[in-house]
């Protein structure tokens, strides 16, 4: 797609109704994807991160089941919200659109042609926060630099960490060793449908800069 810098970076988003769940991801995007994504900072320049990719329909659906299942208190929570209200229409309004996204996207999870679980080696559970920030500053860039890499050519995916609060079960469905290796997410990945996305609505950076300490 021909996209200049600031269009891929501001038309990213999270896709979820507007996933082409009839249509399968070529392997030779996704490596492309991949080799993309390695490029992107990592503490010490060791390239820390795996790409664990799931295409096959059993495991897509056994790691569906485990998403929905982290899902629902989330969506149960977000319900609850909607219900009682803020008093803000608009906010309201934002909550309520993103409510139906998540529950379209558990709803359909199993039909996702590809699942991709960035992972990194070594636990970071107990570590000081300078270790941890290093582990996942080694990770979460090349994932962000993979879903770039999808969005210019064509393909729509969503950065989701809901599933690792059943990490160990999806871990046995993937064959990953738990103790050794951590996922850093999941990112399901599918072509998208409709010619493009605009800017998500966000606070204005004059609201979010803290200028010579906060």
């Amino acid at each position: 797609m021909d996209l200049t810098p600031d269009e891929l970076l501001t038309t990213t988003r999270a896709v979820r109704k507007r996933l082409d769940l009839s249509r399968p991801v070529e392997p030779e995007l996704i490596e492309e994807c991949v080799a993309i994504a390695l490029q992107a900072p990592n503490g010490g320049n060791r390239a820390p991160a795996h790409f664990v990719v799931v295409t096959e329909k059993e495991k897509r659906e056994a790691m569906a089941e485990i998403f929905r299942k982290s899902a629902k208190p989330v969506l149960e929570r977000v319900l609850a919200s909607i219900q009682s209200g803020s008093g803000d229409a608009a906010a309201d309004e934002r909550e309520r659109r993103q409510y139906e996204s998540y529950a379209y996207h558990s709803e359909h999870f199993h039909e996702i042609p590809a699942l991709v679980v960035p992972c990194v080696k070594g636990r970071s559970e107990g570590a000081s926060v300078a270790s941890q920030a290093s582990r996942w500053g080694s990770v979460f860039p090349a994932m962000w630099s993979f879903m770039l890499a999808g969005r210019a050519r064509g393909l729509g995916m969503t950065f989701t960490t809901i599933h690792l609060s059943h990490e160990e079960e999806a871990a046995r469905v993937l064959g990953i060793p738990y103790r050794e290796v951590m996922q850093a997410g999941m990112l399901p990945v599918a072509h998208f449908k409709g010619r493009g996305f605009r800017r998500a609505y966000r606070q204005p950076a004059s609201e979010l800069i803290h200028w010579e300490g906060w």
